[in-house]
This record gives C-alpha cells, structure tokens and sequence, in this order.
C-alpha cells in the first residue's frame, strides 16, 4: 500500500482542447519518468476533435479534414495504439501517467484493469458492459461505448480511456470507429434515456481510479 505522499493524484481538467491535453500529457509523462511527480490521472472533457492513431491502417476519415474544419472539428494525429476515435462534451475521458513497473502490471494487464474499471463505473449508471476478445474497449452486445488506445514508454503510460455518458454520437459518423466497418457506437444516454450530470459521473470515476491505483 502506498503512503498517503504516494497516493495518486488525480485532476479534472473540465473542458479542454485535446492537443492542449496532450502537451499537458507529455509534460506529465516526462516528469514522472524523472520521479518529479506522483502517480497522475487526469480526467478531461473535450472539445470536438477526431483524432487518429498509430495504427495508419485504422485511420478511415469519411470526409474530408477541410469540412470537418469548417465544422469547428479538429483532426489530431496521436502516438497512442488503435485506429481513429472521437471526443466531444459529454464523454468522459481519463489519462493515467502511472509507472506501471510500480504496480506489476503489463501492458494487456493494464488495459484489462482500464476496462474493469469502466465496467464498474457503467454498472453505477445502470448499464451492463462487456469486453470483446481482441478489441479493447467496452461494449453493450454489440454496440460500442467505450474506447481505449493507451502508449507506454520508458514503463510509464500515458493516453488512455473514453466512455460515451452523454455526448453527441453523430461525430463518428464521420469516421470508421477504430478502423472497424459497421461498429454502432453508443453512450449511456442512448441506452438508458438518463442525462447523468457530469460532476456526478466525475465524482464515481475519480473514487473507483484511487481503488484501483492507490
């Protein structure tokens, strides 16, 4: 168990760019290989943004990065694993800076933890999640509602999880969901008809990340 110096931190961003996010991310990701800070997650809502991942197979934009401009919809290319995904408010979204050789993880058993996670946080807002073999993140049968695409270097993780509570879902119409042909997204709202506020879906995520990495 870590001390209470040790326990992680954990920091609502609110609503945010994404490449401001991810400078923020890096700068993180540097100091924690360096040990300046402790375990950090940030929790983040963003503004409307495309990004695309490692994997340049994945990335299937169905329009082009002028219209979504014009469209007030950034595109930003990642280092992170899988194909291309969106964020937009009302999508909670978490990036854990954690050194993994700390907690004896690996990296397919800390995307498992990711989902377990996820799961919990779903079943709090009365929706029964699964894994999929061979394709991260979570689903409701088979419609997706949460994406994962993390990177790890140097031991330390960085990017991490999406999970659709109430956003627009037209956005991925725009786009092939993480490079795969006919994925239906979708988001607590669309299955429950419930409008969850934020701060308390915030507040649920925020206490099951210091179960899980504390």
């Amino acid at each position: 168990m870590k001390s209470l110096a040790e326990q992680i931190r954990i920091l609502d961003c609110g609503l945010a760019k994404y490449r401001e996010i991810l400078e923020k991310q890096h700068q993180l990701h540097e100091d924690r290989i360096l040990g300046k800070i402790p375990d950090t997650i940030l929790i983040v809502e963003h503004y409307p943004v495309i990004t695309l991942g490692a994997r340049q197979s994945a990335n299937k934009l169905l329009v082009s990065k002028e219209e979504l401009a014009k469209n007030n919809i950034d595109v930003v290319e990642t280092r992170r694993g899988g194909g291309t995904t969106a964020h937009n408010p009302g999508q909670i979204v978490f990036y854990p800076i954690l050194n993994l050789q700390q907690f004896g993880l690996g990296i397919n058993e800390y995307i498992r933890e990711l989902e377990a996670i996820g799961t919990e946080l779903l079943e709090y807002l009365d929706i029964q999640a699964q894994r999929k073999k061979g394709f991260p993140g979570l689903w409701v049968t088979d419609r997706k509602i949460a994406s994962i695409g993390v990177r790890v270097s140097k031991q330390i993780t960085y990017h991490g999880m999406a999970i659709n509570i109430r956003n627009d879902l037209n956005i991925f119409d725009l786009f092939v969901p993480c490079g795969l042909a006919d994925v239906e997204m979708t988001s607590v709202l669309k299955e429950t008809g419930r409008k969850h506020p934020m701060s308390k879906v915030k507040e649920k995520l925020s206490q099951l990340l210091t179960e899980h990495f504390s």
